[in-house]
């Protein structure tokens, strides 16, 4: 009996977590916006703000680099033509000790709004970061990275929430861009899901991370409090968990390309896989049922979505135990099935011949889940570090 049962627990934690919450959330920002409209129509009053020029803040934008001598212009240059008064915008690159020539490139970088910083020995995202933020008096802090490109509105877009003093993050949307070693019709889906799961949580008042390429931040909460992989996902944490709001916000548009290569790929999961549980045991206290509807969100998004290899393994290995029996005889050989088109996607993709999505999804689904079951074994070996290693690029350095 307890193979059976542990079975259906996992399976349930995982249906859970991918349709049932999604469904939840759905119905519960539903009844949200319709009392929002509620009370619109009873107060009759605008829901923005007009933009006014003199409002605008001032800004800082922030890029650890490290080995971007390929990209690194081309990533000035979009920032030096952003649709921002340019006497309250600057740029600030921290040189996170790169051994390639990315500081022979940006000395020749003529525009004044951008300075570098250089780092000696490395130091890691987040520390740069960190330092970068004090060398700045901007309102508000914009964090990026190198191989991602702002839409020419994005600033704007992001700091119009910031009207709002109860708002203290904000995070735009990533729109990834296929290489050849990437899937289309796989990432596309999966990329819509997580966007409308945003979506649906900021409705709620319960966004609790950001996305590191596109993520906005008052400069007096722009606080290093944990040493994290995933910056992206713990400052945003602990901005809400003190009481204030994270917005996502559709508009705010950032432009990536996935990494060209299938390893490349997969040690940038399980790089993520390994801050994810680094996130995880080090905020335990936002679980917490008394924080309320972010805590519900925290567990049922983020700590289900983590832990689901393990679930999948016990799964797995609870229904072979329990094959004598005719139904778990079924679902055993269903699994196997599932795990059989997952290998052909992989070979597919191995090969780059393209998978029909009843192949694709499943090897998209399971390396995901495999770089997030390495990523716990990297965490828990105390192996990761916080810097991170440049990820291939598939581009040619433009000129300013």
């Amino acid at each position: 009996m307890i193979p059976q049962a542990v079975f259906w627990i996992s399976v349930s934690a995982i249906a859970y977590n991918y349709v049932g919450y999604p469904v939840l959330l759905f119905l519960l920002s539903a009844l949200a916006q319709a009392k929002s409209d509620l009370r619109f129509l009873l107060g009759s009053r605008a829901r923005r703000r007009p933009h006014v020029e003199r409002d605008l803040p001032s800004v800082a934008v922030l890029l650890s680099v490290f080995n971007e001598e390929l990209m690194i212009l081309t990533k000035v240059k979009n920032c030096l033509n952003l649709d921002y008064p340019a006497d309250r915008l600057e740029f600030l690159i921290g040189l996170d000790a790169p051994t390639d020539d990315t500081a022979l490139v940006l000395s020749g970088v003529p525009s004044q709004q951008v300075r570098v910083i250089h780092f000696p020995s490395r130091r890691g995202k987040l520390a740069v970061l960190g330092t970068l933020a004090e060398e700045t008096s901007a309102e508000i802090i914009i964090t990026t990275d190198a191989n991602t490109m702002l839409n020419r509105d994005c600033i704007r877009t992001l700091v119009r929430h910031f009207r709002e003093p109860e708002v203290g993050a904000v995070s735009g949307e990533e729109t990834r861009i296929t290489s050849p070693g990437a899937d289309p019709a796989a990432e596309s889906f999966y990329w819509r899901y997580e966007s409308a799961l945003k979506f649906l949580e900021n409705r709620l008042n319960c966004s609790l991370g950001g996305n590191g390429s596109v993520l906005a931040v008052r400069r007096d909460l722009f606080r290093l409090r944990k040493p994290s992989i995933v910056e992206d996902f713990q400052i945003p944490l602990d901005i809400r968990f003190q009481g204030y709001r994270v917005v996502y916000d559709p508009e705010a548009i950032a432009i990536e390309e996935i990494a060209p290569t299938i390893s490349s790929q997969f040690v940038r999961r399980i790089r993520l896989g390994a801050g994810d549980f680094q996130t995880l045991f080090c905020n335990l206290s936002c679980l917490d049922p008394r924080n309320g509807m972010p805590a519900f969100c925290f567990f049922s998004r983020k700590v289900l979505r983590w832990l689901t290899p393990i679930f999948l393994i016990l799964a797995f290995v609870c229904s072979g135990l329990a094959v004598r029996s005719a139904m778990f005889a079924v679902l055993f050989a269903a699994q196997c099935l599932f795990y059989l088109a997952a290998f052909a996607g992989y070979e597919n993709k191995k090969h780059k011949r393209k998978s029909s999505p009843l192949i694709a999804l499943p090897f998209h689904f399971c390396s995901m889940n495999l770089a997030l079951f390495l990523g716990l074994i990297q965490y828990l070996s105390g192996r990761q570090s916080l810097a991170w290693k440049v990820t291939p690029r598939a581009v040619e350095q433009e000129s300013i």
